[in-house]
């Protein structure tokens, strides 16, 4: 008969985490341990090493989703093990993602919403880059068939965000930028035709431009761009970043045509993990005709069990951000969407009066025209004894990330501060802010900074470089 001493395995038993041996000594961090540990403890180290982070409610930096409900944490977990890209193997996750394409381009008004083309990917940043490759690819056809020379491509955009830079510098084309213009920040038809020639594979107007917050004029664009073509012959087509408008202007401003509604407008990328409200990491491209996106982008593979078409950067990613995004388009539908985004356009205007209201602050952005969001600055001529990057620096002393930052090219005078109100900032926590806002300036008041601070010491992540 074995004998069992139950006083040998006591300590691994009933040892506080903190007592413990794994706990007592310095895990290694930039190598392999030596031997395993107990998966309890583990999880303690990293969990411990997390409290250094932010509390992403108080970051009114980032345009993505920091509040999911609880139906949707369920759905993560329970699709933490499926791989999109294997559609053969996981098909009904595949028809998820298939309905929400077809859903989207219902929303955005495709003349063939059942049969268009679309797809998931990994973010806007993934889907921009698509339908930018899908420009490129078309503009090289047609030159081709001219005859022409096809080294020289350009794409005109207005004050972006840099995953247009990424793929202008990855994909060889040369990128107009439309700089800023003293009180002009945003792109305008006058300034885009000025830079249009035989070379331009498309126009990109931004439906949220990351600085600001405001919508570009996509309509007018198309229609400068409509008479271009009377009068040149030159046909450019547009691609509309609606990274963060996309799931705004539907719900919210329906009547407003920046669409499929406008026939030069070719494809649309959305950000499904920002106003979409799904988890990070989901965004969506889709085309107005199946025509617009060339058949050679397209590959199949067949070595996962079936015959898959794909068209990405990527390849495996996970499929449970899909999943809760068509959680999220039954659940809420466009009348929850609209609610949720009212609520979120009502708080942001409510606290650009406020600041507005403070005395040191000019309101540039105040919430309507654009996303929800605000934008201000200090008001020039006066002496304010700091500057934004100080009032930035302080706030974090109570965990708000509001970054302060400097505008691209042609207006590096002019530093903002940019406040995002997403799902989740409520006008109760936009009051605490503001609470926490006045005491910094009555600090900073009794404290002048000598030597303020400077982008370079301050500056932050603004999402918007």
């Amino acid at each position: 008969m074995a004998l069992h001493d139950k006083n040998s395995v006591r300590g691994k038993l009933l040892d506080d985490v903190y007592a413990s041996t794994d706990l007592s000594v310095r895990m290694p961090k930039y190598k392999f341990p030596a031997e395993e540990h107990d998966p309890r403890h583990a999880y303690q180290v990293v969990h411990d090493e997390l409290m250094l982070d932010g509390n992403s409610r108080q970051n009114m930096a980032t345009f993505c989703q920091t509040w999911v409900d609880p139906e949707m944490h369920r759905l993560m977990d329970e699709c933490v093990d499926k791989n999109m890209i294997d559609k053969d193997e996981y098909p009904q996750t595949a028809e998820l993602e298939a309905r929400c394409v077809h859903m989207l381009a219902d929303l955005w008004n495709s003349p063939d919403a059942v049969n268009t083309l679309g797809c998931s990917t990994t973010g806007s940043s993934e889907a921009a880059m698509l339908g930018a490759m899908a420009l490129k690819w078309r503009w090289r056809d047609k030159m081709k068939k001219e005859g022409k020379p096809t080294d020289r491509p350009n794409l005109i955009c207005g004050p972006v965000q840099i995953c247009w830079h990424k793929f202008a510098r990855y994909w060889d084309v040369e990128l107009r930028e439309i700089p800023m213009e003293k009180d002009r920040l945003i792109m305008t038809p006058e300034e885009v035709i000025k830079r249009c020639d035989e070379n331009t594979i498309g126009v990109v107007p931004t439906l949220g431009v990351t600085f600001t917050c405001q919508y570009e004029p996509v309509k007018a664009v198309c229609d400068a761009l409509d008479k271009l073509q009377a009068e040149t012959g030159l046909d450019i087509p547009v691609h509309v970043d609606g990274a963060s408008g996309g799931f705004l202007a539907p719900f919210v401003e329906p009547e407003l045509e920046w669409d499929f509604r406008l026939p030069r407008v070719k494809s649309i990328n959305a950000s499904g993990h920002k106003f979409g409200l799904a988890p990070l990491g989901v965004g969506w491209v889709i085309w107005r005709d199946k025509s617009d996106l060339p058949e050679d982008l397209i590959f199949r593979v067949n070595y996962l069990g079936g015959d898959i078409p794909t068209f990405a950067l990527n390849f495996s990613r996970p499929g449970g951000q899909i999943v809760a995004q068509y959680y999220n388009f039954l659940r809420l539908g466009r009348e929850g969407y609209r609610k949720i985004h009212q609520a979120c356009y009502d708080t942001a205007q409510a606290i650009a009066a406020k600041i507005g209201e403070m005395g040191p602050f000019e309101i540039i952005y105040d919430g309507k025209g654009g996303i929800p969001a605000l934008s201000w600055t200090l008001k020039p001529g006066v002496d304010h004894g700091f500057s934004l990057y100080d009032l930035s620096d302080r706030l974090r002393s109570r965990g708000w990330q509001v970054p302060a930052y400097s505008m691209p090219a042609h207006r590096e005078d002019l530093v903002i501060m940019r406040m995002l109100v997403r799902h989740g900032v409520s006008l109760d926590l936009g009051e605490l802010l503001l609470t926490d806002m006045q005491r910094c300036l009555d600090f900073l008041k009794k404290n002048p900074m000598t030597a303020p601070l400077s982008e370079e010491d301050a500056g932050g992540f603004s999402h918007s470089k």
